[in-house]
């Protein structure tokens, strides 16, 4: 299965999220905000994550990365502009396809957890992603199958996955080289 997969492969019956990479002025520099995921929700439960969710019917992934990061996180609207896009990522898992919207805001947004779906809110220096230690790589098990793969050290939970693919392809963008 893995040796035919593409990463333009995307059902057609795939469910549509967004997810909000948001960045503002920080105590250190440039900040990024994560989440950690309510460990009751059906998918991802306990993970960390970006702030987002699935997309209303029409719904652009812009609208929608904004919409599910104030009802996650209470991002005020209008706070945040939107400067465009990552690639959408398959989680085959979720059977969601995830569009990430990269976001900034000129000053650190009041931010509050929504009990029902956020456990706690993590304020993440892009720096960190940088550093030496930023990447680890570790075992985790999907399938039955034991996998050795990278994941982020935030100085919090491991962010594994999905969105750690996400910001792996948004340091790559800051640093190309």
């Amino acid at each position: 299965l893995l040796g035919r997969w593409h990463p333009a492969d995307q059902p057609a019956d795939a469910r549509r999220a967004a997810a909000l990479l948001l960045l503002y002025p920080g105590d250190t520099g440039p900040a990024l905000v994560l989440t950690v995921r309510h460990p009751d929700l059906p998918h991802h439960g306990g993970q960390v994550s970006l702030p987002g969710g699935g997309l209303d019917v029409g719904e652009s992934p812009e609208a929608g990365a904004l919409r599910e990061a104030h009802e996650e996180i209470g991002l005020p609207p209008g706070a945040a502009e939107v400067l465009g896009q990552l690639s959408s990522l398959w989680v085959v898992v979720s059977r969601f396809v995830v569009y990430p919207v990269v976001a900034v805001a000129s000053a650190r947004p009041r931010l509050a957890p929504s009990p029902d779906e956020v456990s706690a809110i993590l304020e993440v220096p892009v720096a960190r992603l940088h550093a030496p230690d930023g990447v680890r790589w570790g075992r985790r098990t999907r399938a039955g199958l034991d996998v050795i793969c990278p994941f982020f050290s935030v100085d919090g939970p491991p962010v594994w996955g999905a969105t750690a693919m996400m910001l792996g392809e948004f340091c790559t963008l800051l640093d190309p080289a």
